[in-house]
């Protein structure tokens, strides 16, 4: 790691434990896990300060990349972002102590939104992340088969056609446990496909959902990722499931783009 992005590392760590160290800030994550992407009027209900007041607490959290948000309609919607929580395990924790490695992981869970008057027109999941790569550098990995299972959620391999129309199969062995359709694909920008789960019985009822991959130029060298999981068709068992696969896999593909080399999750210790 080179001096300057360690200096960019650290302060972007310590903008998240800025970020933490308030306790309403952490009672407005904690809103958050138990309800995503609400509006600033919600957040502010019940609160000690005032309506500014939760607008500053707000906006450093968006700061410290811990909430993002979203336009939809007249309404700014507030998501929860875990990934910072997840390098923070990541650089503390997981070589340590898999159990916990893996209940941070598990964390990610709470970007299941349960409020069923926003299902229907609200985005389900949203993360977003900053590498320090190219767009081009990311899009290549992203659209690499081969380079699938070491970033990919259990190691999965992939069979794409990367042609809009073309089929999306993620593998793991021979059992297929994702399947869908290109949707739309603008290299190196934009990248969209139907995910259909097929792990279990109980997501292989459900509608196909959509997956959308943003790639932003960040000066010469780094992006911005966002990735957006909605169109459920409402609280489904894949909708509830997804929340935890996302982030491990957003970042070990933040490792391997920055340094070339895979992260591989640590295995569950069984009690």
């Amino acid at each position: 790691m080179t001096r300057d992005h360690l200096v960019t590392y650290c302060r972007h760590m310590d903008e998240i434990f800025n970020a933490l160290a308030h306790p309403l800030r952490r009672e407005l994550l904690d809103r958050l896990r138990e309800r995503d992407g609400q509006t600033l009027s919600e957040l502010e209900r019940d609160q000690p300060v005032t309506r500014f007041g939760v607008m500053k607490h707000l906006g450093v959290l968006e700061d410290a990349h811990l909430v993002v948000t979203r336009k939809i309609g007249r309404e700014k919607l507030h998501y929860l972002n875990p990934l910072p929580v997840q390098e923070i395990a990541d650089r503390w924790m997981s070589r340590f102590s898999a159990p916990f490695a893996r209940t941070m992981s598990d964390l990610k869970t709470a970007v299941e939104r349960k409020d069923a008057t926003m299902a229907s027109a609200a985005p389900k999941h949203v993360w977003e992340m900053f590498i320090r790569a190219t767009p081009q550098d990311v899009w290549a990995i992203l659209t690499d088969d081969e380079k699938t299972p070491l970033w990919q959620h259990f190691n999965m391999t992939s069979n794409t056609e990367w042609v809009a129309g073309g089929a999306i199969i993620f593998h793991v062995g021979e059992r297929a446990m994702i399947v869908g359709k290109v949707l739309e694909i603008d290299p190196p920008r934009r990248f969209v496909h139907s995910f259909s789960a097929q792990w279990s019985p109980d997501v292989a009822v459900d509608p196909a959902s959509r997956v959308t991959w943003l790639l932003e130029p960040v000066g010469d060298k780094a992006c911005k990722v966002t990735l957006t999981h909605d169109d459920f068709g409402g609280e489904t068992a894949t909708s509830k499931a997804v929340g935890g696969g996302w982030p491990e896999a957003l970042s070990r593909l933040k490792t391997l783009a920055e340094t070339g080399e895979p992260f591989y999750m640590p295995a569950p210790v069984s009690a």
